[in-house]
């Protein structure tokens, strides 16, 4: 900014604070004559209420006006002058090594605001809207705890910093599954204590325009601190911290429930015409806005006079009728019989009013309130694990899932840093296998430069949307890390179907990613209840000749491939694997990797079935056991609780 900007910009400012000054002292001095004039009647302490009185109030006056007109600018000055930083700058925070290192935050127009790490130091001079920024020169690895100062007319001191490499954790509630809930917790908690591993965590926000600033602070890796983190990204820096010794930085920015959509940018979602549905969405979210905040106290009352009445009225019933169907249920498992349906209450829960702003799944909401106030913070690189409230659309999938990975990419500015992403694991989700072409999107998203996929198809539980077991898919989004953003030459992932050769009546399959060999594979971990599969048959391969009409196929491993065959299709044109919401299928290579579910048919997905005919129930509905709570106001953050779209989980 020129010296006369600034120059008019302090003139003004100085203009403006007289003026207050004056506008004020007027006012006081006015009430202090009146008093004096009381005072005066009353006392007979002057005989005169003429020159003498007002000659005093003057003298008064001028005297209280430059207090005042002081104390203004000082504190004017120390409002404008301080230095400030985004939560993410804060004690124990890592920087990213050997990268240039952007710092930025806030000061007085035309302030001059030096950053030092360690030897390396870089200033700036904040522009009229009082935002500057410092790109540090690449900062060498080291494990020692650094100080990092920022000075202007006021000096900011971050101590026990760390130079290291910094991954975002960012997806639904698989992502946000507390490390408290997973199933090896009891025993690995105690294991958590890493000076070097520190977790910053990002609290949840929706915003309509992007946010300058997010809450949260950098934590030290303890047994305490880790408990709500992601267990997801807690295994996967800690594998990091393993196999790299360096620290390790980790960013959670995760909701449970929520598309993709609302994690993509609105210039991002206008790059392709397939995406121009959730542009619209997205204006028309920003047109209404005005009129739905208006409204919504209204709303948000009628809302909780209806739930107090359903409460009063419904609930008390509906909770004895739950009591009977568990004590059915719980006769049907001991007997061996299905269990009965799922009772619903007599009049529909009532629902909360929408946000005003397109609430977590509203497109690029969750982008602009937890993704652009980290940027442009260096990173190493982000993983993902989301999909599950975009099955639905699970086609589409593969253009947004691709479109945000290049949005944030070109948001951040660092190029094509590593994006690594878990492929779902196993649910009983309905009839129609989205799941498996959801699956089948983030496969083909591969195709990007510098991604990584770790299959969690195995340790899924089919009726637990959120399994238990993170550790190991901490485990293989570190052995993507490594390949993918460290360059190591290791088996990172499991097969992957490559190609198909017909011969007679058999199809050949073959693979890459096969490692060591392939074999017939078990899961990591299986909870109790779960039926295992063989360990000396393949299965999970299907065939079909001409009329698409897949039917179950004999399969065994022969090298690098996989035979398949069925006597019901003696001219096979199609294969597949894998291919259904919960996966039951067992190969994998030798270094202990689940082989991603695949077809070779480019069929459309089928219609759902039509629903049956019962009355609405609301999603996450509340346990009965309590009242819900009132709709949160807007705005606000929002704390880590389940979603709409997600059951509860152990955050």
């Amino acid at each position: 900014m020129d010296l006369m900007s600034i120059f008019k910009f302090k003139l003004l400012k100085l203009f403006f604070m007289m003026f207050l000054a004056l506008l004020l002292s007027w006012k006081l001095t006015t009430l202090l004559q009146q008093k004096l004039s009381v005072w005066s009647v009353g006392r007979n302490q002057f005989r005169s209420r003429g020159f003498e009185s007002d000659m005093k109030i003057r003298g008064i006056n001028l005297w209280v006006g430059c207090l005042i007109a002081v104390i203004f600018w000082a504190a004017a000055n120390s409002l404008w002058a301080d230095v400030k930083m985004p939560a993410i700058f804060g004690d124990h925070m890592v920087l990213q090594q050997e990268a240039t290192v952007p710092v930025w935050g806030t000061a007085d127009p035309g302030e001059k605001v030096t950053v030092t790490v360690g030897t390396e130091s870089a200033s700036a001079t904040a522009g009229a809207d009082g935002k500057w920024l410092v790109k540090l020169p690449a900062l060498p690895p080291g494990t020692a705890a650094l100080t990092v100062t920022v000075a202007g007319k006021n000096k900011l001191t971050f101590s026990d910093v760390l130079v290291g490499d910094v991954w975002v954790c960012s997806g639904q509630s698989n992502m946000e599954f507390g490390f408290g809930g997973a199933h090896n917790a009891a025993t690995e908690g105690p294991k958590a204590n890493d000076p070097q591993l520190r977790l910053f965590d990002v609290q949840r926000k929706t915003a309509m325009q992007p946010e300058s600033d997010v809450v949260g602070s950098w934590q030290v890796c303890t047994p305490d601190t880790v408990k709500a983190f992601t267990a997801v990204g807690y295994f996967f820096g800690r594998e990091l911290r393993s196999s790299l010794n360096r620290p390790i930085g980790l960013i959670e920015s995760s909701w449970g429930g929520t598309p993709a959509q609302a994690w993509t940018s609105p210039s991002g979602l206008q790059k392709d015409p397939v995406l121009q549905k959730y542009v619209d969405q997205y204006n028309q979210d920003v047109a209404n806005y005005p009129k739905a905040l208006a409204d919504f106290p209204a709303k948000t009352a009628a809302y909780q006079a209806a739930l107090d009445a359903w409460n009063r009225d419904v609930l008390p019933a509906y909770q004895a009728t739950l009591k009977d169907w568990n004590d059915a249920v719980a006769k049907a498992k001991a007997a061996g019989q299905p269990e009965p349906p799922k009772p619903q209450p007599s009049t529909p829960q009532p629902r909360p009013p929408a946000d005003p702003a397109g609430g977590p799944g509203g497109p690029s909401n969750l982008f602009n309130g937890m993704i652009a106030p980290l940027i442009p913070y260096a990173i190493k690189g982000a993983i993902w694990y989301q999909g599950e409230s975009n099955a639905g659309a699970a086609i589409e999938y593969r253009t947004l899932f691709g479109r945000m990975i290049t949005d944030w990419r070109e948001k951040w500015g660092e190029g094509d840093f590593p994006f690594l992403f878990v492929q779902l694991a196993s649910f009983d989700s309905g009839p129609v296998p989205y799941w498996a072409y959801l699956r089948e999107s983030q496969l083909k998203t591969l195709a990007l430069p510098n991604t990584g996929m770790a299959s969690a198809v195995d340790v899924g539980v089919p009726k637990n949307i959120h399994p238990q077991d993170k550790s190991d898919v901490g485990l293989r989004l570190a052995l993507a890390a490594r390949h993918v953003a460290y360059g190591q030459d290791l088996v990172y992932a499991g097969p992957i179907y490559q190609a198909e050769k017909f011969e007679g009546n058999i199809v050949r399959v073959s693979f890459t990613q096969t490692g060591s060999g392939l074999i017939i594979g078990t899961p990591p971990w299986t909870p109790a209840g779960l039926t295992p599969l063989p360990t000396t048959t393949l299965v999970g391969f299907e065939v079909a000749g001409a009329d698409g009409n897949f039917v179950s196929a004999d399969a065994k491993i022969d090298g690098n491939a996989v035979v398949v065959s069925s006597p019901q299709v003696t001219q096979p044109l199609y294969v597949r694997y894998g291919w259904s919401n919960v996966v039951e299928a067992n190969l994998y290579n030798k270094e202990g990797l689940p082989a991603s579910p695949f077809r070779t048919d480019n069929f459309p997905p089928p219609s759902p079935p039509p629903a049956p005919p019962r009355p609405p129930v609301p999603p996450q509905s509340p346990a009965p056991t309590q009242a819900p709570s009132p709709a949160p106001q807007p705005s606000a953050p929002a704390p880590k609780t389940p979603s709409p779209v997600d059951p509860p989980n152990p955050k």
